[in-house]
């Protein structure tokens, strides 16, 4: 029973996430976040991949990403410490963010802390220590770790080797009587900002509030915020189900749990970008030209097959 009752707990709040997020109507520019296009069609680990994990690949079509877990210098230890890969929905969120100040700053320098505690409240995530804990480690791992962005364009092969976030003071807060990396300002790297405002993907964020305990649905929201609107007008693209699972679901065992989960994920996807014209079968998943979810913001993104 108490089981029961922990997933009915938790089927609530997301059904409440999904509604109050559907309902929004603004479209102020701070209500707009962006992530980068090749990031859009990859993605990052769904859950830790372990400490011992330092290396994390995707690809998809003529997109692919490389991340290398960092280290980050301990100013009381005065040595290097390892930091983990960034995982789950908060490096995502976290991205999203980053991305979005940036733009509109037109400055690859950020300050995290209060613009990340209002965005945190913006999308109405759990203002609790552990979430913010949360939010600052893995905002910690995401500034450590570099990324190897490639892609084809105009029928050549092209690599960014950089790290998104070229250096991030720490500031180190009593926690528990230890003190915690945890950066206050990030400066993104030239190299990434530079590609960022060539391949911005719009996003909402009531989009990403309702998503907000989702990977798998951070993710199938930008990859289709990304591709729809640049299927041609009358034409149709068509991805079977073990090419969705490849790029969503490579940690399920058998096809049958991934799609059950993959059909539940669209549902709440589609929920809060209802003009996505997609439709699933039992052979996979067709796309059709739609406009993107964000109204008069197109990014310039990788085109794939």
């Amino acid at each position: 029973m108490a089981d029961d009752t922990k997933v009915k707990g938790t089927s609530e709040r997301r059904m409440r996430r999904l509604l109050d997020a559907s309902e929004a109507t603004t479209h102020e520019p701070e209500a707009v976040a962006f992530q980068h296009s090749i990031l859009a069609q990859t993605g990052l680990p769904y859950r830790d991949p372990g400490d011992d994990v330092r290396e994390w690949e995707r690809s998809n079509g003529q997109a692919a990403l490389k991340v290398l877990a960092g280290e980050a210098f301990h100013p009381e230890l005065c040595r290097f410490v390892p930091l983990g890969l960034p995982y789950g929905p908060k490096p995502r969120l976290i991205l999203a963010h980053l991305n979005g100040e940036a733009l509109r700053q037109q400055s690859p320098v950020v300050e995290v802390e209060a613009s990340l505690t209002a965005f945190v409240k913006r999308l109405k995530l759990s203002n609790e220590g552990r979430t913010i804990r949360t939010v600052k480690d893995q905002l910690a791992r995401l500034a450590a770790c570099s990324m190897r962005l490639g892609a084809v364009r105009d029928g050549r092969a092209v690599t960014i080797n950089s790290q998104i976030v070229h250096s991030f003071d720490l500031w180190l807060p009593k926690e528990d009587g230890q003190r915690a990396l945890s950066p206050s300002a990030v400066r993104l790297s030239l190299e990434y900002f530079d590609s960022l405002t060539k391949y911005a993907v719009p996003l909402h964020d009531r989009a990403l509030m309702a998503l907000s305990g989702s990977a798998m649905g951070l993710d199938v929201y930008a990859w289709l915020a990304q591709r729809l609107y640049r299927i041609d007008w009358g034409k149709r693209v068509f991805v079977p189900w073990p090419a969705l699972q490849a790029q969503f679901g490579w940690h399920y065992g058998r096809l049958n749990n991934f799609k059950s989960e993959f059909r539940k994920t669209l549902r709440d996807v589609h929920s809060q970008y209802r003009a996505a014209d997609v439709e699933l079968d039992g052979r996979g998943m067709t796309l059709r030209h739609s406009p993107p979810p964000v109204k008069g913001r197109t990014g310039i993104v990788v085109k794939v097959p």
